[in-house]
């Protein structure tokens, strides 16, 4: 079992509910013109059973005071957004989580889902995810060799539903913006 050193956060999920945490990064000023201005990285995390709950440990490799966070829990048909603020010594949370209601999307056959552009450091300002498991669907990357830059692209398997993500700055704003992807046949 590998250790985990540094910052560290818990929290405990009901049964049938899964939650996973990002944390948003600001893209450095050297590259916001060229690259997304944020991106987003998931916690790693632990997990202990206790009976029908499970205790999550989260960790916090890169932190500097005030990091943002982007706490998901998905449950049968939707997911609870909320965020909060990791300080120097704890972690504050949001008072009002944003219940999240997204449609099943299903296509007939597999599919790939967007080019995504990754920052020179490689991180990505979106997320795609499996509900039903709150894993994240990981890209394949690529060098595009007409814009010289490293892309992703995902494939979504058929006949099931996908959440994504991403972080915008709208009026000084940080804003996540989700649903699932549009799969067509």
């Amino acid at each position: 079992m590998d250790i985990m050193q540094g910052k560290h956060f818990s929290i405990t999920d009901p049964e049938g509910v899964k939650t996973v945490i990002y944390q948003i990064n600001k893209t450095e000023k050297e590259f916001q013109k060229d690259y997304p201005k944020y991106t987003v990285e998931r916690l790693d995390f632990t997990e202990e059973l206790y009976g029908n709950m499970t205790k999550k440990t989260f960790y916090v490799e890169n932190s500097s005071n005030n990091n943002q966070i982007v706490i998901m829990s998905f449950g049968k048909d939707k997911v609870v957004i909320n965020n909060g603020i990791l300080e120097e010594d704890r972690v504050k949370i949001s008072k009002k989580p944003m219940p999240y209601k997204f449609n099943t999307l299903y296509s007939e056959k597999e599919e790939e889902y967007k080019d995504v552009n990754y920052t020179p450091n490689l991180k990505r300002p979106i997320s795609i995810i499996d509900p039903e498991t709150a894993e994240e669907v990981k890209p394949v990357l690529y060098f595009d060799e007409k814009t010289k830059e490293v892309k992703g692209k995902c494939k979504l398997k058929p006949n099931k539903p996908y959440f994504v993500f991403e972080i915008r700055e709208e009026n000084n704003k940080l804003n996540l913006v989700g649903g699932s992807p549009t799969i067509t046949d």
